[in-house]
């Protein structure tokens, strides 16, 4: 018997009744994120596809859909059961799920896009989501006022603050039913953001993202990128975002990659029955076909040819089910991107394949990349992007600071290149903004060296260099040219920057002195001397006597030898860098705060000679530089000795964020209530609703120190937020912890 035939899959339970509406965060990367929304009718996992339903055209049905397919929800139109009195009477008496035959969560359009269609509707704001509450759907939708992409920015506005106004009335209509909140505004960016922050306000469970649909049929895939960057940051983190109307494939990655949670469309059924296939870059028709752009479960023994012979109604539902199989395909694909790590990598290899959608992505990376000073500087020339960015300059640099800060770094696999894209990666651009924003040089710096040529992992290739380096010149500060900027050797093995897989002519390319000066800049030693020596192959050492002259150094150092007892001391003094800087970028602290921590500090290294524990100067371990990813983890130990190094009052409240300007400032605090204080001790996760403060800097993926409301140090931990999620979030775990203090430590 197939697995999907009907009644096999069992049906969902209810959640507890006391998460019904909540929603959790349980994987992000970045801004896309894994979740689970709380329903009458089933947890469903985000990011999930609602097909749409017409309960007078099923092409597929419902049950089919939630057996064979394993959809968890779907979504139809309150407005066409209400205009039907056989449908209406059937919905009332025994609900909408008994309606569709189908037994997961149900979600309902309000009538908005029919007047959008059609004209104005016939039924009232209060009614409509009374109407849907009585016949038990799962998420109602209230009725918004539609923005049209050709209406003046005046209409616009009037439609947006017609739909706050009916948001008071639908949110009392609604009562216990979870309700959607539209976001309108059109293409105008500053509607857009005036709408999310009204309709923030109310208490809706969903925000969907409303009047794109004319703007995906046009492909302005750009306007629909600009609308997603205007709406989101301004809406609450514990609220899905819903796209309204978008259920092509091809918009999947960049969505998500951006924060979408849920989508729907009627495109798997309307492309069938125009004889239409959906893929991950566009469409084709199968009139067109020999062989399957993709080859799908349900025509994997029928060609092209065998489908266009069938009978109008057979081929039309064919045609669905292998549109539906599509998109659930590429959904698939981007919720396992996720999880790797790889999200923004699957939509920028996505945006290759449609100009309109490239358009899009290179809008979204390199034009707010450009204008925050943080690109490569070696493409992106078109004058008409040119054009753009000097309208946007400055524009939207919120927007993209809220997807780069929200990034996590450093992160476990080698980074793939395919060319000047992967430089405005956003986990590369926080990697980078890290490095720029929280290290500096030592004071004593006076010359800078800079190899370049090779791919890392740097030390295990120039290790007699660098301790040559620093054994005859103590002041120096020692350079790393990746192909993703310039890195301290102290962060030689740090991911992204020692990971980067790519071709030889990539790494032998040494760009100009302006571009050279310009990462100096940035990492704030711009006005040291400098001098680039070429790590490839023989002959570095006259390479190197060449750089020493350009310092006006003597060169008779390099044919000086050095004995044993100064190679261990200039290796443990290249150790004790790597544990000041990486506390530095890694723990956010200033570096007299660091270098208090490391002094007398000794070390444990491998058979490879990497350190692999540093010990305090009792001989105690604090940290554990990681092998993986190049970054740092703390102990027990090493969560104290930081804690004690703080400046700053503890926080008492739960701020804005703020992505810059906290630098030096140590891990972010995070202040959980009495409850938590003994299962943090044990070791215990902290979850969302018992934390009461913490610092405006705390990031996704970066080290905390949990305290107690008394100020005590109870452990540390890896946070998975930021202030705005820890104050949104009800459920699920906002810290990870790592370590906990029992009493008497």
């Amino acid at each position: 018997m197939p697995a999907w035939t009907e009644g096999t899959r069992k049906d969902p339970k209810p959640c507890r009744e006391q998460d019904r509406g909540k929603f959790e965060v349980t994987q992000r990367d970045g801004r896309a994120r894994l979740g689970k929304l709380h329903t009458e009718h089933g947890i469903l996992e985000t990011p999930a596809l609602l097909p749409v339903v017409n309960p007078n055209i099923r092409t597929i049905e419902p049950r089919v859909m939630w057996d064979k397919y394993g959809i968890g929800a779907l979504i139809t139109n309150s407005y066409i059961i209400w205009k039907h009195d056989d449908l209406k009477v059937e919905a009332q008496q025994n609900g909408v799920h008994s309606l569709l035959n189908f037994p997961g969560v149900v979600m309902t359009d309000s009538g908005t896009f029919q007047s959008y269609m059609y004209g104005d509707v016939e039924v009232g704001v209060e009614e409509i989501v009374t109407f849907q509450k009585s016949i038990g759907v799962d998420i109602a939708t209230m009725l918004d006022v539609f923005s049209r992409p050709d209406m003046t920015e005046k209409e616009v506005e009037e439609a947006v603050h017609e739909t706050v106004n009916r948001a008071t009335v639908s949110v009392e209509a609604s009562g216990e039913t979870m309700l959607n909140g539209p976001i309108q505004g059109g293409v105008f960016r500053k509607l857009r953001q005036l709408s999310a922050q009204l309709m923030s306000e109310h208490d809706f469970s969903v925000h969907p993202i409303g009047g794109i649909v004319p703007v995906m049929e046009q492909q302005r895939y750009k306007d629909y990128a600009k609308i997603m960057m205007a709406a989101l940051p301004n809406l609450p983190p514990n609220r899905p975002v819903h796209m309204f109307g978008c259920g092509h494939p091809m918009l999947f990655p960049m969505s998500i990659a951006l924060g979408a949670d849920l989508f729907d469309s009627a495109a798997y059924a309307l492309f069938a029955r125009d004889g239409r296939l959906l893929t991950p870059w566009g469409t084709e028709r199968i009139d067109d076909l020999v062989d399957w752009p993709m080859l799908m479960p349900c025509v994997a023994m029928l060609s092209p040819a065998d489908v266009r012979s069938m009978p109008a109604m057979e081929k039309e539902k064919c045609l669905a089910h292998y549109n539906l199989e599509v998109t659930l395909a590429e959904l698939a694909r981007c919720k396992q991107a996720v999880r790797d790590g790889k999200i923004w990598q699957l939509a920028e290899q996505r945006s290759h394949q449609h100009p309109a959608l490239r358009e899009a992505f290179l809008w979204l990376s390199t034009r707010p990349a450009i204008s925050g000073n943080y690109r490569r500087d070696l493409f992106y020339n078109d004058r008409e992007a040119a054009k753009d960015l000097q309208g946007d300059r400055g524009m939207w640099e919120d927007s993209w600071d809220w997807v780069v800060w929200n990034q996590q770094t450093p992160r476990v696999g080698g980074i793939q290149w395919s060319g000047d894209d992967t430089f405005v990666r956003p986990h590369i651009q926080k990697a980078r903004r890290a490095i720029h924003t929280r290290w500096t040089t030592r004071e004593e710096t006076k010359h800078t060296f800079i190899f370049h040529g090779i791919r890392g992992p740097f030390r295990d290739r120039l290790l007699d260099q660098f301790i040559w380096l620093q054994h005859h010149i103590p002041a120096v500060q020692t350079l790393m040219l990746t192909p993703l900027g310039l890195i301290p050797i102290a962060l030689e093995d740090v991911n992204p920057f020692a990971h980067v897989n790519a071709p030889e002519w990539v790494l032998d390319h040494r760009p100009d002195d302006l571009w050279i000066k310009r990462e100096l800049e940035r990492l704030g030693i711009g006005e040291v001397p400098y001098a680039c020596v070429d790590a490839r192959g023989d002959g570095i050492k006259a390479r190197m006597e060449q750089a020493l002259e350009r310092l006006n150094l003597p060169i008779n150092m390099l044919h000086m030898p050095i004995d044993n007892e100064d190679r261990k001391a200039a290796d443990a003094t290249l150790n004790l860098h790597q544990a000041i800087e990486k506390m530095m970028v890694m723990l956010n602290m200033d570096r007299a705060a660091a270098e208090t921590i490391a002094q007398g500090a000794s070390y444990v290294a491998n058979r490879q000679g990497r350190v692999k524990n540093v010990l305090d100067s009792n001989g105690i371990h604090i940290l554990s530089p990681r092998l993986r990813d190049g970054g740092l983890s703390l102990t027990n130990t090493g969560a104290t000795h930081i804690f004690n190094q703080r400046k700053e009052p503890l926080p008492n409240t739960i701020p804005i964020p703020e992505w810059n300007g906290t630098s030096g400032n140590g891990p972010a605090i995070v202040v959980v209530e009495p409850d938590a204080e003994p299962y943090v001790r044990q070791g215990r996760n902290v979850f969302h609703g018992f934390v009461t403060a913490c610092d405006r800097w705390i990031l996704p993926g970066e080290s905390c120190l949990i305290v107690n409301q008394q100020g005590h140090l109870l452990g540390h931990g890896i946070s998975q937020c930021n202030a705005d999620e820890i104050r949104a979030f009800t459920k699920g775990i906002a810290i990870k912890t790592r370590g906990g203090l029992l009493e008497k430590e």
